[in-house]
């Protein structure tokens, strides 16, 4: 029993050595079991980021070669369809209305990809710091936040998103809501027009049990249906797919990123704000966002409504900037916008 005790205490002992040797060559004031997760997980960021921007290229043309196909088809097997069976008034109105939609689509993906989203300058002293990055080792203002993936920080980053190989900032968080926003109303109206030919090409034929008849049918009444191997109906397949995917999955997203604009906030803030409200919570204080001016304010300094200009600048291409330089902030304690739509009153949000 005496050589059991003496043998635990030993133990003991050497572990105890053990752990203050370890601590006096790694120790510091923030050590704990968050650390070390954190460091043993870096592995796996530096792989996500490292794949993410190799693949990012990829992913570009993959967003650009389905948007092709979904538009040619569109005007391969649709227009035809509808030049046949309608009014060339209504057709022409689908026309102008779907152009409309693709124009607005192209545009605010190429300016949501080529912009970059804004970065801290290093040629002058911020006037507003929050921290200092401790990737980049330098000043960090309000909101700007470091991607692993473009290796810098980002000016009001929301989040890096690989199918446009670029982060969402301040200076392109706007072309990109709108890209999605534009891309989500061309599916629902690719599926709302292109439903009669859907229906005609499958929900008609199923109750004949595939017959010859029906196929040599529509074969004679469209016969350069096809295209190479593909054909007619595989393209309608393809067509409503593809329409019905990118309406359900970039139709959430946008309905996501909704919220947070309604908010006054990013992606990353919305984690951060939830943690705040917790700690203030706990403290029995309520904690108040700084850049939510209520949700018609919110929107309004996010698609640019300010200094008189309008809804023109939103519903049709408009190349205009957000609010200042994305270094300082106005907020709901002290705000010197000008306001094209209604008057706002800090009183009320501080």
């Amino acid at each position: 029993m005496n050589i059991c005790s003496r043998l635990r205490a030993y133990l003991a002992w050497k572990w105890k050595v053990t752990k203050i040797t370890f601590f006096s060559m790694f120790y510091n004031d923030h050590f704990n079991s968050d650390y070390v997760f954190d460091t043993l997980i870096q592995p796996a960021f530096w792989f996500v980021d490292h794949f993410t921007a190799v693949l990012g290229p990829i992913f570009v043309c993959m967003v650009i070669f389905l948007t092709s196909t979904v538009v040619f088809i569109a005007f391969w097997i649709g227009l035809p369809y509808y030049v046949e069976h309608k009014s060339i008034y209504f057709v022409w109105a689908l026309i102008v209305i779907g152009h409309y939609l693709l124009i607005n689509v192209i545009f605010h993906f190429l300016m949501a990809l080529t912009i970059s989203p804004g970065i801290p300058p290093s040629d002058r002293i911020l006037k507003e710091v929050t921290s200092i990055c401790k990737k980049c080792i330098a000043p960090k203002p309000p909101r700007s936040h470091h991607c692993s993936v473009c290796n810098t920080c980002i000016l009001k980053m929301d989040h890096h998103c690989p199918w446009l190989n670029n982060c969402i900032g301040h200076f392109n968080h706007r072309h990109f809501f709108l890209y999605m926003l534009f891309t989500v109303v061309g599916c629902a109206f690719l599926m709302t027009f292109g439903f009669e030919v859907f229906y005609e090409e499958f929900i008609e034929t199923w109750g004949n049990n595939g017959s010859i008849a029906i196929e040599e049918t529509f074969n004679e009444k469209y016969p350069e249906g096809g295209l190479g191997v593909f054909s007619r109906r595989s393209l309608v397949f393809y067509e409503t797919f593809m329409t019905s995917a990118c309406f359900v999955t970039l139709g959430a997203l946008t309905l996501w990123h909704a919220r947070l604009i309604h908010a006054g906030q990013t992606s990353i803030e919305a984690h951060i704000n939830r943690s705040e409200t917790k700690r203030m919570a706990e403290l029995g204080k309520v904690y108040k966002n700084p850049y939510d001016f209520g949700p018609w304010f919110n929107w309004y300094l996010f698609l640019g409504l300010i200094d008189g200009r309008g809804w023109g600048s939103v519903f049709f291409p408009s190349t205009h900037k957000p609010v200042g330089e994305g270094l300082s902030w106005d907020s709901v304690y002290s705000c010197s916008i000008n306001w094209t739509y209604g008057n706002l009153q800090l009183s009320k949000l501080s």
